[in-house]
């Protein structure tokens, strides 16, 4: 995603979140490894799929502006994924009172919410920067009824 984008702030993001994703994975060993598990688990295939939609995203001939905005919202179909996932898992882990689990999973789940957050605030900064620069096709414009509707406060 990163080699995709275009916007060096959101280039800089992916590369800076896979930093994080890899301090976030040995978090993960850490405590499946506690817990006497084996931390190369069976693949996702909800995250497989969201992972194949990111390909079809950079594959889908867009560019600029536009482009990024749609690895913005790819970007953020994991986070939420994610941020569901270690909310369950925090959840069960008090539940279950394993302790270090508990400890270490609200940095992760902190982190995700954070990076959506980011996310949220390039998409408004590239979403005008793409409507400025006319690069959003028909597909992206607001049907007039709803434009007229929204300009008379409704």
């Amino acid at each position: 995603m990163a080699k995709a984008a275009n916007s060096t702030d959101l280039r800089a993001g992916f590369e800076g979140h896979l930093e994080q994703t890899k301090n976030q994975a040995t978090r993960l060993e850490q405590i499946l490894e506690g817990l006497g598990e084996n931390p190369r688990g069976k693949k996702c295939k909800g995250m497989q799929g969201i992972v194949a939609q990111v390909s079809e995203v950079i594959d889908a001939g867009r560019q600029g502006a536009v482009r990024d905005s749609a690895l913005i919202a790819a970007a953020q179909r994991v986070e939420h994924y994610e941020i569901a996932a270690y909310g369950v898992v925090r959840a069960f882990a008090e539940l279950l009172r394993q302790n270090e689990a508990v400890s270490l999973l609200p940095e992760t789940l902190n982190e995700k919410k954070e990076t959506d957050e980011k996310l949220s605030e390039l998409a408004q900064a590239i979403n005008q920067e793409a409507a400025q620069a006319g690069e959003l096709g028909e597909e992206f414009e607001m049907p007039k009824a709803r434009r007229k509707a929204k300009s008379v406060g409704a």
